[in-house]
């Protein structure tokens, strides 16, 4: 806290407000201090803290003091925090609210948060370093030549210096992103070709596949994305194209249905299906539409809409009454459930479990509790009882 002076708070020039964040309290290393809540500002020069109460209470650090920063991640009853170590006191240093300190670092206790965004912006101006390019004398210069050559830096001159700053920053940024989406294009190709490879290795093999190979074949193929998908690039647009994707998605699909039971929410479906196909994502709009045209292209899949609005995958061989059979069967061992209970207990998401529930009842087999507690489903007795 001893690298601290006091200040009126006004940029001067050259400088400019990078970002600002309220309730921000000082320490001095491990020791809180009397700068309790304040705002803190970053510049392009220094780090800048005023009270909140007492605008006149402001203290400032110069950039040019720091050496590195870290962040301190939030614990139980902690704020999250960034702490900047500093050079020793300068010989000039003007007066400040510490003559001296036994740290040689600070911290700024986000208690508001924001400290991500301020950790994020305090390195870009550590990176830019800006006070090193300020203006410096030069021999035989007298202070009013130097007071009269920042004044006409901030003119057309100065205007045009940052705009050829950003100029070349802006090319800078854009070489940079094409460079990193070639590498993304070249790694894509890669992965594309080892998917196609694993997919004719287990057309080649066909039913000579041992079990781990199939595991692992599986990972692969999940991990690396379907090969050829169908996009609208490659199969045209409207009717088209939702009737390969269904095809495709029938494919694709099969199987993960078969180990959830035979049945899916569309929620469930989305995340599967573009998971699967890497950068070319799927819209929820072009799957629902696809999924309409399963019963149409005779798939052995089915898009179902519960009462509720539910929308779910189903295959053509799902039971129903079994399903029903079987919560009635666990509602009754139990002596009751809630729908988290049973999702919990069979292995389904919540949405389908209440699904279940919902559909035990609506033909009689179960009644509900709908309490403060939650929803409870229990067995109908009317039915067993006299």
């Amino acid at each position: 806290m001893d690298r601290f002076v006091w200040t009126n708070g006004l940029l001067e020039i050259g400088e400019t407000l990078v970002i600002q964040q309220r309730g921000v309290r000082l320490y001095d290393g491990d020791d809180k201090t009397k700068f309790d809540m304040g705002v803190a500002l970053l510049s392009t020069h220094r780090l800048i803290w005023r009270d909140q109460k007492n605008s006149e209470c402001c203290i400032a650090i110069p950039l040019s003091q720091v050496v590195f920063f870290e962040e301190q991640a939030a614990g139980i009853g902690k704020s999250a925090k960034i702490v900047v170590h500093l050079h020793p006191v300068p010989e000039n240093k003007e007066s400040g609210p510490y003559q001296t300190s036994k740290f040689p670092y600070i911290k700024l206790s986000f208690r508001e948060h924001g400290q991500i965004e301020f950790f994020r912006r305090l390195s870009e101006v550590m990176a830019m370093k800006q006070w090193e390019r300020m203006a410096v004398s030069e021999p035989g210069r007298t202070n009013s030549g130097l007071q009269a050559g920042r004044v006409r830096a901030v003119g057309i001159v100065g205007i045009e210096r940052k705009l050829e700053e950003k100029r070349k920053e802006t090319d800078k940024n854009i070489s940079e992103a094409f460079e990193d989406l070639s590498k993304l294009i070249e790694k894509a190709k890669e992965m594309v070709e080892l998917s196609k490879s694993i997919a004719n290795k287990i057309k080649d093999k066909q039913g000579d596949i041992t079990e781990d190979e199939t595991i692992r074949f599986k990972s692969y193929l999940l991990s690396m994305g379907i090969a050829n998908p169908v996009t609208r690039e490659t199969h045209g647009s409207g009717t088209q194209y939702h009737m390969q994707l269904a095809n495709q998605l029938a494919q694709i699909l099969q199987t993960p249905l078969e180990e959830h039971g035979g049945i899916m929410s569309l929620t469930e479906v989305y995340c599967l299906v573009n998971r699967a196909r890497g950068m070319e994502l799927l819209s929820p709009e072009d799957l629902v539409n696809a999924c309409k045209m399963f019963e149409a292209r005779k798939l052995p899949l089915r898009l179902r809409i519960f009462d509720s609005g539910v929308m779910v995958v189903e295959l053509q061989s799902y039971n129903e009454e079994e399903m029903i059979t079987s919560a009635l069967d666990s509602v009754s061992e139990k002596g009751s459930l809630t729908a988290e209970e049973f999702a919990k207990l069979v292995g389904i998401s919540v949405l389908l479990a209440k699904e279940r529930l919902l559909m035990a009842e609506k033909i009689g087999r179960l009644c509900r509790d709908d309490s403060v507690e939650g929803l409870r489903f229990y067995p109908n007795l009317f039915l067993t009882q006299n």
